[in-house]
């Protein structure tokens, strides 16, 4: 347990942080400053309101460290939640508003992209307090989000994954290639893929179970025959629980994945460009969307259409409306319908 007072300064980089517990309440958060005892000044100020709602009782309300905690322990997405805990730590939830939680993803991401402050502060953080809503803590609350930019992620094909696991190997680099071929081939994540096992491969079944830790669920993946034949050629002594393409994880392929596209002279697409084109590869193959979600490890199939689904650009293809296999039949009934009015004349 707690102990009844313990908190301490703890330097990260330059910034003094405060960090422990008061009357087994636990407390994280930054104090924002590089000086010592200024620090020490914001540490006996926090203590000090940590014992104030301690000893007001229960009516004094949660505090958002309070709602983060319920929020990890509900088994819910953490990635993103140890800054939040530092920022908000020892505020009460009824204080943290729509604005203070629009200041804090500009503080906190001043120069990333909308889309960063979004996913990285405004979601996690609207999702923990209404989570705490859901434990009858206090209100729910919705916050707007900042407007993204709506720019057009690239999908990769069958034709630039070919090209790319042929320059990779060409590089001394087979795993690349396969890692490339598995995740176009079964729509995993980076992550994912970088994580799987040998223990995890069923070769002789053509199956591998995909542990995918973003929606907490596992998914046992069909292995198309040139991902396994991508697998195969794959120097490794298949080791139970060693990793299969030899990444620590997914930002260690980054800089080597960018090295293999210049060389390769193909158009930059990123690993993630794989689960892009899984899904619109499916898609334009007929396959409807529940298939494809459920294929790919789309919780949801909305998100499929929103973000994965790639519209075909070029504008002939509406010449689809009058090729001849489509309407040939019509066509016929039409002569025949034709011909019958000829005969009545």
């Amino acid at each position: 347990g707690y102990k009844t007072m313990s908190l301490k300064l703890i330097r990260r980089g330059e910034i003094w942080h405060v960090q422990g517990a008061v009357a087994k309440q636990r407390i994280r958060e930054t104090t924002g400053t590089k000086d010592k005892r200024l620090a020490q000044k914001i540490k006996d100020e926090i203590e000090q309101a940590a014992w104030k709602r301690h000893l007001a009782g229960p009516e004094s309300g949660k505090t958002m460290m309070a709602a983060f905690i319920a929020y990890r322990e509900g088994e819910k997405e953490t990635r993103f939640l140890e800054p939040l805990e530092d920022y908000f730590g020892h505020k009460l939830i009824k204080d943290v508003t729509v604005g203070a939680i629009i200041q804090a993803a500009i503080r906190l991401y001043p120069t990333q992209a909308n889309s960063t402050r979004n996913r990285q502060c405004i979601t996690p953080v609207q999702s923990a307090i209404n989570h705490a809503a859901s434990l009858g803590w206090c209100n729910s609350i919705k916050v707007a989000r900042f407007e993204e930019s709506k720019s057009v992620r690239g999908f990769v094909t069958v034709q630039w994954a070919n090209s790319f696991a042929e320059q990779a190997i060409k590089d001394g680099l087979p795993h690349l290639a396969a890692l490339c071929m598995f995740m176009l081939g079964t729509g995993a994540r980076r992550g994912e893929a970088c994580s799987l096992t040998w223990n995890a491969v069923d070769m002789e079944n053509r199956e591998a179970i995909i542990n995918q830790t973003k929606i907490k669920t596992e998914r046992i993946a069909h292995l198309p025959a040139p991902v396994l034949v991508a697998m195969s050629n794959i120097p490794s002594n298949r080791n139970p629980y060693d990793k299969v393409f030899g990444y620590v994880d997914g930002d260690s392929v980054s800089k080597v994945w960018s090295n293999v596209v210049k060389r390769a002279k193909l158009d930059h697409l990123s690993p993630h460009c794989c689960r892009h084109g899984f899904a619109t590869a499916m898609l334009r193959k007929g396959y409807d969307v529940k298939t494809v979600a459920a294929m790919g490890g789309w919780k949801d199939v909305a998100t499929v259409i929103k973000h994965y689904a790639h519209a075909i650009t070029d504008k002939t293809v509406t010449d689809a409306i009058f090729d001849t296999k489509l309407t040939q039949g019509i066509n016929q009934n039409n002569l025949s319908n034709s011909n019958k009015r000829i005969n009545k004349l």
